[in-house]
């Protein structure tokens, strides 16, 4: 298939490694160009060097700052001359049960996870041309909570729903918002998390087993279908959410 990715040109957060820099390789391997963005200066060189000369450019950004957004769109413009979409992905909150947690933890939370992202979402949306598209890297805590991640819990719903609201509001301008819910991945973050156990591959298996298909995802096969929900070819898909768990969820 087709999915008219060609020349064109997307922002990705949060994107230096994981599931974001796999959705770019995702992109870069069916034609289109890239802005990466982390936190991580270096993590960010070595990611826009692996995508291939030409094919990438990076900017070291957080999106706990307002002009983050902005910056990231005039680069795209001024390197490639073109915006098409973007993935919105920040990392995740600290771990605790939501009764354990205070309030400067929420508040923390909420500026970075919660309202950067909806900052983002709303700059990316008005910048962008008909057929433009904007995906939210969430969770699975969308649906389900999840023991432990109190602040996901709390805020990545809120997040899934803001995505359908402003998916409403930009859909008559051709403009698609989407929400990816990612499983367990075997992220380079999943990794450092098993290894810390001191039994790493005990600790993998332990989670494979959670999972209905029986092992945890590839980030390729994250990368896929959020390049799929970006390209032309699912211009008829907004205000809802993917989940790419292997079958953990048990809602509909």
């Amino acid at each position: 298939m087709d999915l008219g990715l060609a020349d064109r040109v997307y922002v990705l957060t949060g994107a230096s490694r994981g599931l974001g820099f796999a959705t770019a390789e995702a992109l870069v391997a069916d034609g289109a160009k890239v802005v990466i963005s982390s936190r991580d200066e270096q993590r960010v060189a070595e990611a826009v060097g692996s995508l291939g000369e030409g094919n990438a450019v990076g900017v070291t950004a957080d999106l706990a700052d307002p002009e983050a957004p902005r910056l990231l769109i005039d680069t795209a413009v001024e390197q490639f001359g073109r915006f098409d979409g973007a993935l919105i992905s920040v990392g995740g909150p600290v771990p605790g049960r939501a009764s354990a947690l205070s309030d400067e933890q929420w508040r923390d939370a909420f500026e970075t996870v919660f309202l950067g992202t909806v900052r983002a979402a709303r700059t990316f949306a008005a910048a962008l041309p008909e057929s433009g598209a904007i995906a939210l890297v969430l969770s699975t805590t969308v649906k389900t909570p999840l023991p432990g991640l109190g602040l996901s819990n709390g805020l990545r719903p809120g997040l899934a729903m803001a995505a359908k609201d402003m998916a409403d509001e930009y859909a008559p301008r051709g403009v698609r918002i989407v929400s990816l819910l990612p499983g367990r991945f075997l992220t380079d973050r999943s990794i450092e998390l098993f290894e810390a156990t001191g039994d790493a591959s005990s600790a993998a298996a332990e989670v494979a087993e959670t999972v209905p298909l029986r092992r945890m995802g590839e980030p390729a096969e994250f990368g896929r279908v959020a390049a799929f929900a970006l390209s032309p070819a699912a211009s008829y898909m907004t205000g809802t959410t993917l989940t790419i768990d292997g079958g953990v969820l048990r809602t509909l």
